[in-house]
């Protein structure tokens, strides 16, 4: 092979080195700006969790949503007022298991003292009574302990039933449902009163989300991704201890219209 022709051929080589490197960098920065993306809306699992909305939704619009206006329309709102007030109460002890884990001892205080109230001088925690005695009512989990320590959420998730978590609060779910106090206290109480205490929490849940998912679901684009902006909203404003809520992030902390 001569110079000359030696020299075409390096040319042609380092043309196609400079696009390939070239082709490289853009697809590398392509990558990136796709890393960045999932990085800030961390929904990986994006396809299989918009099946799981739509299967969650589809339960909720046929069988949970109904039961929940049911209620509302049914049941006085006394009663209502006490079942509020009673899975409230049931929620403390796990509470106060985390502020300690927290090391927020003066929550943790404030939290013993209102379940002791409530359960003696509430009746059970029917009544209320520790609200108006400056206790007010505060909820914590095995999640936002997690987040408190510094471990990062993880992947989005919608899990079946319970809706938006991510990694972290799905583990917190499990620690919550294996450490609470008073699934301790009542693993020897029949099955029929457990089944209808949980029954009563997740009826009161659907009914106190009433207004906000509805208004939410009505107000926008895309309903999947405006819960799982919440979702996130909601969570990152409870671990923080925030008492204020994003508009639709959460439930009132009082019921909702009777």
């Amino acid at each position: 092979m001569n110079l000359k022709a030696a020299g075409r051929v390096g040319k042609a080589c380092l043309a196609a080195l400079t696009i390939f490197m070239m082709a490289g960098c853009a697809s590398l920065s392509e990558d990136q700006a796709d890393r960045a993306e999932t990085l800030t809306v961390n929904d990986p699992f994006e396809p299989a969790n918009r099946v799981m909305f739509a299967v969650n939704n589809v339960i909720d619009t046929v069988l949970l949503r109904p039961i929940a206006i049911a209620y509302r329309e049914i049941v006085p709102g006394p009663a209502k007022k006490m079942v509020f007030n009673f899975v409230r109460n049931l929620s403390l002890p796990l509470t106060i298991v985390n502020d300690a884990l927290q090391g927020n001892w003066d929550r943790a205080d404030v939290a013993t003292r209102r379940f002791v109230v409530n359960t003696t001088a509430g009746i059970g925690g029917l009544f209320d009574i520790a609200t108006d005695i400056d206790l007010p009512h505060h909820k914590e989990d095995f999640g936002q302990t997690f987040g408190t320590y510094d471990i990062v959420p993880g992947p989005y998730i919608v899990l079946p039933i319970l809706g938006p978590s991510s990694a972290r609060h799905t583990f917190g779910r499990v620690m919550d449902f294996l450490l609470d106090p008073v699934s301790f206290a009542s693993a020897s109480a029949p099955f029929e009163a457990r089944m209808t205490v949980r029954g009563l929490t997740i009826v009161d849940q659907r009914y106190q989300l009433l207004g906000p998912l509805d208004d939410v679901k009505r107000t926008s684009l895309d309903y999947y991704a405006a819960l799982r902006s919440l979702y996130r909203q909601r969570r990152t404003y409870e671990i923080r201890n925030q008492d204020q809520r994003p508009p639709g992030g959460g439930p009132p902390s009082r019921p909702a219209a009777q």
